[in-house]
């Protein structure tokens, strides 16, 4: 019980410390203009940018300039640090600028012979780049670890973090891309257990609100997009000739098969789109939920302190409990996308059926 107690102690105070610098990040965004943009922060904070925000120290931004990558309309490269736009009384540098409104918001831009803005070829490192370069570093560098621990012992028996790391990985292994494929599941155990610890750590790592944590990478529906990509392709491109065959030539009365082939077809689509959509949206609505609730803060700071005092106790005690639910969220979402990936995998590897 003692046990007990210091642990629930030891978890309160670290999503406390994980809180804190929430409360203080909007506090300082909200200084300025007299109140609060949620919508900016919000979407600030888990929307792409070109830089690593850090936090705002009086009327100073500290931030980490990241580099710039683009081919512009003339077809010539440039190269340089996002921090370039900001040392620039125009904002601009070498007729390159950050779009503040219209259809290129937030994007890099230049303007062409009639003035209008265009988009270059834009291969910059921006922050949910550089977020998944860095996550994926550090995750390789975990499960190598574990990997060449249990090569240099492979008699004794893993403890601690090895111990937990192996009984993890052999929990989705078994339990979810075994149970789910069946017959030949080793050739896609490397993938499926890929994409589980790619999103349940880039999970965790967003949950984090200060660098090198924060970045919204699982919450980019074009990181999603391409997940689901890779199970479409594995699922489609593997298939047997009984999957096919059901597909465009369903087993069910003549007078069905054209509404059922249609539909069929349409199912190929739907199942990616539908891991694609889960994910993206469980864990931007998150976020935005987490952000939402420290703007309580702010928000109520010019009702007077009766009000303001009342809803900061409610938001800091809800902020912390959404932080437990997305906790729990990183990992249902990286398990939900792996078994659902094994499930539609497992479906493609069917069988002709025998008759008795």
């Amino acid at each position: 019980m003692k046990s007990l107690k210091n642990n629930i102690r030891r978890y309160t105070w670290l999503l406390l410390l994980i809180f804190i610098p929430m409360l203080s990040v909007s506090a300082q965004e909200s200084k300025g203009n007299g109140g609060v943009d949620v919508k900016n922060i919000v979407f600030g904070h888990i929307g792409d940018s070109y830089e690593w925000h850090i936090t705002t120290w009086g009327e100073t931004h500290i931030s980490i300039p990241l580099p710039v990558i683009i081919m512009g309309n003339n077809g010539e490269w440039h190269m340089f640090l996002s921090s370039e736009f900001h040392h620039s009384p125009t904002a601009k540098y070498e007729g390159f600028y950050i779009a503040k409104e219209g259809q290129y918001e937030g994007k890099i831009v230049e303007k062409d012979a009639t003035g209008a803005e265009i988009r270059p070829i834009d291969l910059s490192i921006t922050k949910t780049a550089f977020a998944i370069i860095f996550n994926s570093v550090l995750l390789c560098i975990m499960i190598l670890s574990v990997s060449c621990w249990s090569k240099r012992n492979p008699n004794q028996a893993p403890k601690g973090f090895v111990g937990f790391m192996e009984l993890f990985i052999m929990d989705i292994n078994d339990n979810v891309i075994k149970a789910c494929i069946g017959k030949g599941y080793e050739r896609y155990a490397p993938y499926l257990l890929t994409a589980f610890f790619f999103i349940f750590f880039n999970n965790l790592m967003g949950l984090i609100p200060i660098f090198p944590g924060g970045a919204n990478v699982t919450g980019n529906i074009a990181i999603t997009f391409t997940l689901a990509f890779f199970t479409f392709l594995i699922t489609n491109l593997f298939a047997t000739k009984e999957y096919w065959k059901e597909i465009f030539w369903p087993e069910v009365p003549m007078a069905l098969k054209p509404i059922m082939i249609p539909i069929e077809i349409v199912g190929i689509i739907t199942k990616p789109f539908a891991l694609m959509i889960r994910l993206f949206a469980n864990m931007m609505a998150g976020h935005s939920v987490i952000l939402s609730l420290v703007c309580l803060v702010f928000i109520t700071a010019a009702m007077g302190p009766v009000m303001n005092g009342s809803m900061t106790v409610v938001s800091v005690f809800f902020g912390i409990f959404m932080n437990l639910m997305e906790l729990l969220v990183a990992y249902i979402q990286a398990y939900v996308f792996t078994m659902l990936s094994a499930v539609f995998i497992g479906l493609s590897k069917v069988e002709p059926h025998h008759a008795n």
